[in-house]
């Protein structure tokens, strides 16, 4: 007996609606800090380079996500579609965080996305940059978890 393909809608090829969604979920996923779930995302090959690290396979992109959000906490996260291809996903994004010694961060970067035929990401490579800001200075205060339908976004706050 065979198991089933898993797929993760919305599926390549991608229009500008599919791509849009797809960047949604991503986000969704990211802001609930379940690594265990956010890994089903990736095939099980999946290949990415985040900063100077490089990680092969479902079970280290989970060990990366658990470190991750061990060390940024209160992790809020928007992302945005930047552009697509039938298979591709290129995105921006920017997240706060905050050190165990309460110290705050604002993260920028970019991410370039490759999709296998059933919806699952088969490379994520990302380029990001740590900026220091006062808490003050925050802008994403929504509760833990997805960000609320209309709080502004990337373009929208003007990052």
């Amino acid at each position: 007996m065979t198991s089933p393909i898993v797929k993760r809608p919305p599926l390549p090829p991608f229009t500008r609606e599919t791509a849009t969604e797809k960047v949604r979920l991503a986000e969704d996923g990211w802001n609930s800090r379940d690594a265990a779930k956010v890994a089903q995302a990736y095939t099980l090959d999946t290949q990415w380079r985040n900063r100077a690290e490089f990680i092969q396979g479902r079970e280290q992109a989970q060990q990366f996500l658990e470190r991750k959000w061990n060390k940024e906490l209160e992790y809020r996260l928007i992302k945005e579609l930047w552009a697509f291809s039938d298979h591709r996903i290129a995105v921006r994004y920017a997240y706060e965080w905050h050190d165990d010694s309460g110290y705050w961060f604002r993260s920028y970067g970019n991410e370039n996305w490759e999709f296998d035929p059933q919806g699952l990401m088969m490379r994520r490579y990302a380029s990001l940059n740590d900026l220091p800001i006062a808490a003050e200075e925050r802008l994403f205060h929504w509760p833990l978890g997805r960000r609320p339908d209309d709080h502004p976004g990337l373009s929208e706050l003007g990052l």
